[in-house]
Order: C-alpha cells, then structure tokens, then sequence
C-alpha cells in the first residue's frame, strides 16, 4: 500500500493497544509516523522498531497529554524532525469510572485535560502547518451513542464533547482542504479492555455481533479516512462497534 506515500502522521498514545495499531498501518500505507507516549517507552520503540523493520520511519516522541505545553508540543516536534504534518490522529486518552458521588474534581479536571483539552490544543497546533488535504482524525467511544452500564458518566462525557469538536473543527478547516472526524470505537481487545477481563462476559453480550472487536478494525477505518478516498468525508461520526449501538 502506498496511499499514503509522502505523508506524515503524528498519532499520539501510539505505544499500545488502538494507536500502535494505527501507526503501524498508516506507515505500512506509506506515512512517515511519529506516535507519542507518556510512560511506555519501550513498548513505543517497539513499535518504532516494527515499522522501520518494515522499511517506513518512524519517530519516538515522549508526550504528557495532561501538559498543555506537551499536547501541542508534539506536533511541533513532528513537523520540525519529519519535516510536517498532513494527518493528526488524537488516540491518546485515559479512564476515570466508578460511582458519581465518588469522581472528585481532580479527577474530573485530568480526565477532561488529558481527553479533550489535549485534543483541542493538538489539533489546534497541527492546523497551523496543514495544508490542503490535511486530515484530524480522533478517536472517540461507542459510549457517546450508548452507555449500558453504570460508572461511565465522566467517561462518556468527555467522548461526546469530541462529535462537537470535530464538528466545529470541520467548519474552521473546510475552506482550508482539511477534514476532521471521529471514530466511535466500540468494545476493542487490548490491554487496557481485555476480551478475558473481569467484564467481558456481561459486556461482550452487547454488541450485535456478539464479540470484541480487534485494534486494527480502527486502524483500517483511521487508514480509509486518512488517504484519498476519506478526502470527502468531513465533520462526522464513524462507528465502528459491531452494532454495540444498534
């Protein structure tokens, strides 16, 4: 695949789970990608390795998006060691559940710091070097169209405000060229949600389809809107859930 060829990708939280999987497609699609990470260095070079060994390039940058100064830092570090940046994919993001009279308001303040402010200041920063046929791209949640269980209020919060951000993202950019979506990811096999884990039984009942999904069913999603023939899609949803929702 070579869609992407001459492209650079940033996609932060890309040491693991769904963001490792869309740096390592969107390099095999012909991206230079630069991924983020806040702790996991080694699994970040890891899958650094993996996409030099299979002849892309590749840049580690080490990002707290919990730091304002680090969120949009990121991608000023890709455009200044890859040379640009033409897709922007806000992966990173963190969980805070449990019952409502128990999130206190530091919790609060991180959760909507590290999976919104991030994603606002990023994409922000990543505007002022696209050009036309620029594309930000965020991942959201399947618990924005649904929440099934209880503990996810915060959550599924934060998720939504990403649909009214992309929308008015689409709006700004528009005229520029570039697009902005979001992809709705539903249950998806990693490490942080877990197919075997302590809730899988009750929640993998959920989907229409009856099981998890794997990361590289978001990452197959992120690559179509990434290249040419995403180039007409802008300021929507895309669900990717296996009918989680329906």
């Amino acid at each position: 695949m070579t869609d992407l060829k001459g492209r650079t990708a940033l996609v932060t939280g890309g040491s693991r789970g769904i963001g490792a999987a869309i740096a390592q497609r969107l390099a095999h699609d012909g991206a230079a990608v630069a991924l983020t990470y806040a702790s996991a260095a080694d699994k970040a070079r890891a899958v650094a390795g993996k996409i030099e060994a299979d002849g892309g390039r590749a840049l580690v940058i080490r990002a707290d998006n919990a730091d304002p100064d680090e969120a949009a830092g990121a991608v000023e570090q890709t455009v200044r060691d890859l040379g640009g940046i033409d897709i922007l994919v806000n992966n990173a993001g963190i969980f805070t559940g449990g019952p409502l009279d128990a999130i206190t308001p530091a919790e609060l303040d991180r959760i909507i710091a590290v999976d919104v402010r991030a994603v606002f200041l990023a994409s922000q920063a990543a505007a002022r070097h696209m050009t036309e046929g620029g594309r930000i791209i965020t991942i959201g949640s399947v618990l924005t169209e649904r929440v099934p269980v209880e503990g996810m209020t915060v959550y599924a919060m934060c998720k939504a405000a990403l649909t009214g951000l992309t929308r008015g993202l689409a709006r700004d950019l528009g005229p520029r060229g570039i697009t902005a979506t979001v992809v709705h990811g539903g249950l998806i096999d990693t490490d942080m949600n877990p197919a075997d884990g302590p809730g899988a039984a009750l929640l993998g009942g959920f989907p229409a389809l009856g099981r998890y999904g794997v990361a590289e069913d978001i990452a197959a999603t992120v690559a179509h809107l990434a290249g040419d023939a995403g180039r007409y899609i802008s300021g929507t949803a895309i669900t990717v859930d296996g009918g989680f929702a329906a």
